[in-house]
């Protein structure tokens, strides 16, 4: 299923003319050298460029649409148009001259035997350079110098002739996709993505640019040792693939990871998010939506885009129609070693996941500081609640990552992971910001259990509830504004020592507190006094002075919500009065 929704995504890219055909991909040039007609080295010019990124900038290698290049480990394989200074020069730094004769070797034999009889200037130029090049004078070439760092660095080098580059050349374009498309030698099979009789490809083409993976690239599909080998067939042989499906998964892959403003990182996870249709407006669309990607459109056009498609009408952004029963696909992978790891792959309409994803934010929808701008919380903010933002390492957890991402967008149950980030920062921090609160509604919301009931779940306060553990929360809240009161500027109040004991021994905490609080309450003048006894009245009817002994874990939540509404309430009410 992943390597054919890949495939045709990487068709549907060629078709709409954003990748090359079967036999070409991207790769990143440094160093272009000018040929004369008979294959002199006129002159060596750098092919790097500056690419705005924020406030650094660097010069970065080009990449370019070449030949494909060929998977190598310590094998000697030559790359066609475009390869390195051992293979097209046949010098370098690494102290083997005979291993570096073997692959300057290699490279003249792939280009003079792929260019024969090619009736175009520029490929004699080419097959005159190979003929007539000496490795042992390349170093002190005059031609080479205003190069050489690039050139001993590793960077690849491609050919120009008369102001153009080799591989624009037609004559020469057509020489390698015939010996592209040409069918190799080897038993027959049928393909696992196309369903065609083919030659298995044996080794993959790399993926590269997984942050995390090795620089060279990894592979998705891959086997080295007996273990995986089955039947006597060996590497990919187990998983029999076509050369061009084999190009083809790998060439959307690297395409898509490529594309920096519809890729993310969310823990250890690379994901990669794409229309069936290719339609770019609508990866801008999910990744703002739910990701919180930055966008010049303000957040009401937002929100009433996400209505319309979720009601499951057309809408027009930017530039683009986004239509809502286009399938869409989510995938994530982690670096291992020199392979991926999958860690989700999810598909759905364009319409579902946009309503999943308003599900949730519904979920996580709760009263905010007025300070808080924020209309929805972004899964990457969100999955920062649960991580201790002093530490040295502040990523969440990766499984947590995926399995979030998951619930979200299939509208399951949220992991309980989850609940035990949050829980955990809360008892160690003694803090509820206006994420946590959201998750803990949101968690029960979605993860129903009886010990928090509905009328616990509100967006803001419900001063109707007679819920025990939530009317303690609410009692708490109070009892530190009261001591607040009595003791302007104080440093530390009671919930920097007994949060986390009242939220889970009531019984043992709360007489303690409250006859404190009735030492703060004398302390008030009179209609202060009188407000907040009058406070305190309305929740011990409430309660009618019952305190549990223990509150299991989600009425531990239930706690938590109600301090954090009668808190927010508490602060509105400030602000209302400050304004008047």
């Amino acid at each position: 299923m992943i390597l054919q929704a890949l495939t045709a995504h990487y068709e549907t890219l060629v078709r709409l003319g954003r990748l090359e055909p079967p036999g070409w991909g991207p790769v990143k040039v440094s160093v272009a050298l000018s040929l004369g007609d008979g294959g002199e080295v006129e002159s060596a010019v750098c092919e790097k460029v500056e690419p705005p990124r924020g406030k650094k900038t660097a010069l970065v290698p080009q990449v370019m649409q070449l030949p494909a290049p060929v998977k190598r480990a310590s094998n000697v394989s030559p790359n066609f148009l475009c390869d390195n200074a051992t293979y097209v020069l046949g010098f370098d730094d690494k102290g083997k001259p005979d291993r570096t004769r073997q692959c300057f070797d290699a490279c003249k034999a792939l280009h003079l035997s792929l260019l024969a009889g090619v009736d175009s200037p520029a490929a004699r130029a080419l097959c005159a350079f190979f003929e007539n090049w000496s490795p042992g004078e390349a170093r002190a070439h005059p031609a080479l110098a205003p190069c050489m760092d690039d050139l001993l660095a590793g960077g690849n080098i491609v050919f120009r002739y008369d102001g153009r580059y080799l591989h624009e050349d037609p004559a020469v374009r057509d020489a390698w996709q015939r010996h592209y498309d040409r069918a190799e030698d080897g038993p027959q099979t049928v393909c696992l993505v196309t369903g065609a009789r083919c030659t298995p490809q044996a080794v993959h083409p790399a993926v590269k640019g997984v942050q995390g993976a090795q620089s060279s690239g990894a592979a998705l599909v891959s086997f080295n040792a007996p273990a995986f080998c089955s039947y006597g067939k060996e590497q990919s042989l187990n998983a029999p693939m076509s050369q061009y499906a084999a190009f083809a998964y790998t060439a959307a892959l690297n395409h898509l990871i490529a594309d920096f403003e519809h890729t993310c990182r969310i823990g250890d996870a690379t994901v990669l998010f794409w229309s069936a249709d290719g339609n770019s407006a609508a990866q801008d669309f999910l990744g703002l939506s739910l990701l919180g990607a930055p966008s010049t459109y303000a957040a009401d056009d937002i929100a009433r885009a996400l209505r319309r498609l979720c009601a499951g009408e057309s809408v027009d952004w930017s530039d683009s129609r986004l239509d809502p029963n286009v399938d869409f696909y989510v995938l994530g992978i982690s670096p291992n070693a020199a392979r991926l790891s999958v860690r989700f792959f999810l598909r759905n309409t364009l319409g579902d996941i946009l309503r999943h994803v308003m599900a949730h934010h519904e979920r996580m929808r709760i009263v905010r500081p007025a300070f808080d701008t924020r209309q929805t919380l972004s899964l990457w903010e969100t999955l920062n609640e649960t991580v201790n933002q002093n530490a040295r390492d502040k990523a969440a957890s990766p499984e947590l990552a995926g399995e979030l991402l998951r619930a979200v967008l299939n509208d399951t149950r949220y992991p309980a992971t989850l609940l035990h980030g949050v829980t955990l920062r809360i008892r160690a921090e003694r803090e509820i910001t206006r994420g946590r609160a959201a998750i803990l509604k949101a968690y029960y919301t979605q993860n129903p259990h009886p010990d928090m009931p509905k009328e616990v779940l509100h967006v803001s306060l419900n001063p109707d509830s007679t819920n025990v553990p939530y009317t303690l929360g609410r009692l708490f809240s109070t009892l530190e504004a009261i001591q607040t009161a009595a003791n302007p500027g104080l440093n530390a109040t009671i919930k920097d020592k007994y949060f986390s004991s009242a939220s889970a021994t009531p019984g043992v905490v709360f007489p303690t507190l409250v006859n404190l609080a009735q030492k703060h309450l004398r302390k008030l003048d009179g209609g202060l006094r009188v407000y907040y006894d009058r406070e305190l009245t309305a929740l011990f009817d409430k309660l009618q002075e019952a305190y549990p002994k223990q509150l299991n874990l989600a009425q531990q939540g239930a706690f938590q919500l109600g301090y954090y509404h009668q808190t927010q309430t508490r602060y509105a009410k400030k602000e209302e009065n400050a304004h008047v």
